[in-house]
C-alpha cells in the first residue's frame, strides 16, 4: 500500500504586471494625440482589480495592495505634467489668434496701400475700391474660419482632458472601494460568528 502523496496547494493565479504603454509617433517625428500617461496606469489599475482572484463567498478580490498603490501615487504624479500640456495648448491657442488677426491686418493694409497707388479716375478707383473690398472681406472670412476652427480643437481637446480628469476620480474612487470591501465584510462575519446558533435548544425552549 503506497502512501498517500500531498497534493501542493491551489495558489491564486496573480494578475499579469504590464509596463504602462508608451507613447507612439508619427513617421515624419510629429506628436500624434494619445491617451494621457495617468489615465492608462488607472485603466491598468482597473485591470488588475478586474483580473484578480475572487474571495470564497465575498465580493472582494485579492490584490496587491502595495502595487496599487505605487500606481495610485504614479497617476497622481503625473496629473501636473497633463495640465501643463493644456495650459500650453491654450497659449499656442492665443498666439495662433494673434498671428492670424496680424496676417489679415496686413492684408487690409496691403489692399489700401494698392487702391492708394491706383489711377484717381473714376472707374479705375471704384474697379480698386471693389476688389480692395473683396480682398478684405476674403481675409476676414479667413481670419473668423481659422479662429472657428482653432476654437473648436482647443474644445475638444480641454473637454477630452476633463472626461480624463472624471474618470481618473471615479477609478481612484472605486479603487479605494475596493480597498475597503474586505475591512467592512471582516466587520460582518465577526458580527454573524458572535450570534447564537440557530438549533440552541435555549433558543426554541418556550416551556422553560
Amino acid at each position: 500500500m503506497t502512501a498517500p502523496t500531498d497534493e501542493p496547494t491551489s495558489r491564486p493565479v496573480e494578475p499579469e504586471r504590464r509596463p504602462p504603454a508608451r507613447s507612439k509617433r508619427s513617421a515624419s517625428g510629429d506628436d500624434q494625440y494619445r491617451m494621457p500617461e495617468a489615465q492608462e496606469i488607472l485603466e491598468r489599475v482597473i485591470a488588475i482589480i478586474d483580473a484578480a482572484p475572487g474571495m470564497p463567498m465575498s465580493a472582494s478580490v485579492r490584490v496587491n495592495r502595495e502595487e496599487l498603490l505605487e500606481l495610485l501615487d504614479d497617476a497622481v504624479s503625473r496629473l501636473p505634467d497633463e495640465l501643463r500640456s493644456a495650459r500650453w495648448l491654450l497659449k499656442e491657442r492665443e498666439e495662433f489668434l494673434a498671428r492670424t488677426r496680424r496676417e489679415g491686418e496686413d492684408l487690409i493694409e496691403d489692399a489700401r496701400s494698392r487702391v492708394a497707388h491706383m489711377v484717381q479716375r473714376t472707374e479705375v478707383v471704384k474697379a480698386a475700391e471693389h476688389h480692395a473690398r473683396q480682398i478684405v472681406d476674403e481675409a476676414d472670412a479667413v481670419s473668423r474660419r481659422m479662429r472657428r476652427e482653432t476654437e473648436d480643437y482647443c474644445d475638444q481637446k480641454l473637454a477630452s482632458f476633463e472626461n480624463v480628469l472624471n474618470r481618473i476620480a471615479k477609478s481612484v474612487a472605486a479603487g479605494r472601494d475596493k480597498l475597503a470591501a474586505p475591512r467592512i465584510e471582516e466587520a460582518e462575519l465577526a458580527e454573524l460568528e458572535s450570534r447564537p446558533p440557530a438549533d440552541d435548544p435555549a433558543v426554541f425552549d418556550q416551556e422553560s
